[in-house]
């Protein structure tokens, strides 16, 4: 029995945020004092570094739970099965639902228990749950189906990671320009078919790193109030991804017996651009070799980082024919990674 992914949906949202659209924004440094750089310059270089020109915001009228119902939707029609038949519905997020001019996060009921709502599944032995992983939650809830599948447990999942970080960025904050909004959704299922899930690699780094990427208050001094945003210590976190995340793609490759030469793809987090080039430069140099040509496909520039949703958007583009110069084939090995708040990192290798 092989696990596989049968069907694939994503949602990327209409309304697009350019780079030139912050250009009359008051960004301060984090502790309140005046950047010594023009609005121009600062996203100017911000573009160099993360190679971000737009990303994605959700409407206005929408929340996270409506967009990982439309990626869910898309998935199950992609795979042509009965959603009545889901064992698990396990959707990857870390804000919950933020409606729009309000404050506080909505995680009650579950984004998972939301989106089986919507979707109208009358089956209550299909079992929907949350989790939180920072970045890397759609690898880990795709991991988890897996366990469910082999043990016995379950034949068919719904896996969904969906985020509108758009609802809790600081404008004040030049990282703001980074977050973006959007679901990715996948079915996977017990299969006769070749391939599918082969190996995969998880861990937690939280002793000294778990606050890396943390919710904190605006760098803007005269604003009283507590609300919080989502916060992160950039330079931490790419030294932590290029020391961490390269070992254990190698890792979970090694395991699989697969050898790097035949891996096709490597479809990583679209966290930031420059950072994700070093990463997978680095998971190359590993084995001695440069990193290939192609073999990287990155969406960052148009859409963001849209947390756990990167990695199953990008997937889902790849396979519609919607990503210039990529395609997956019957057969490509596929090597997913992510990187994220906790500090999470995992990896899956995977045969299409």
């Amino acid at each position: 029995m092989n696990i596989k992914i049968t069907g694939t949906g994503s949602y990327i949202p209409d309304v697009i945020e350019k780079n030139e659209n912050f250009h009359q924004h008051k960004f301060l440094n984090a502790d309140g004092s005046i950047i010594n750089s023009s609005n121009e310059v600062i996203i100017e270089k911000f573009k160099a570094i993360t190679g971000i020109g737009e990303r994605r915001y959700v409407d206005k009228s929408l929340n996270n739970s409506d967009i990982a119902f439309y990626a869910a939707q898309k998935a199950i029609e992609d795979a042509k099965i009965d959603q009545e038949e889901l064992d698990y519905l396990i959707v990857a997020h870390n804000y919950g639902d933020v409606k729009y001019n309000i404050d506080q996060s909505d995680t009650v009921p579950s984004i998972a228990s939301r989106v089986k709502h919507l979707l109208g599944i009358k089956n209550p032995k299909c079992v929907g749950y949350d989790i939180l992983f920072g970045c890397p939650g759609w690898i880990e809830a795709v991991i988890q189906a897996n366990a469910f599948i082999k043990s016995g447990m379950a034949k068919k999942c719904l896996v969904i990671g969906a985020e509108t970080l758009s609802r809790v960025i600081d404008k004040y904050d030049r990282d703001s320009m980074i977050y973006s909004d959007g679901a990715g959704a996948v079915i996977v299922e017990a299969s006769n078919d070749d391939g599918g899930i082969i190996t995969h690699e998880s861990a937690t780094y939280a002793l000294d790193q778990a606050h890396y990427i943390y919710f904190g208050e605006t760098n803007n001094p005269e604003i009283s109030d507590k609300r919080r945003y989502i916060k992160m210590y950039g330079r931490k976190i790419y030294e932590f991804a290029l020391n961490h995340v390269p070992v254990a793609m190698k890792s979970c490759l090694d395991k699989s017996g697969i050898a790097i030469t035949d891996v096709k793809k490597i479809l990583i987090h679209q966290a930031n651009e420059k950072m994700d080039e070093a990463i997978v430069k680095r998971f190359y140099k590993l084995y001695g070799m440069k990193m290939p040509e192609n073999i990287m496909p990155m969406t960052i520039n148009k859409l963001g980082n849209s947390s756990v949703a990167t990695v199953p958007t990008l997937y889902d583009m790849i396979l519609k024919g919607k990503m210039n110069g990529h395609s997956i084939n019957k057969g490509d090995i596929i090597l997913f990674a992510s990187v994220g708040a906790g500090m999470n990192i995992n990896a899956i290798v995977y045969k299409n």
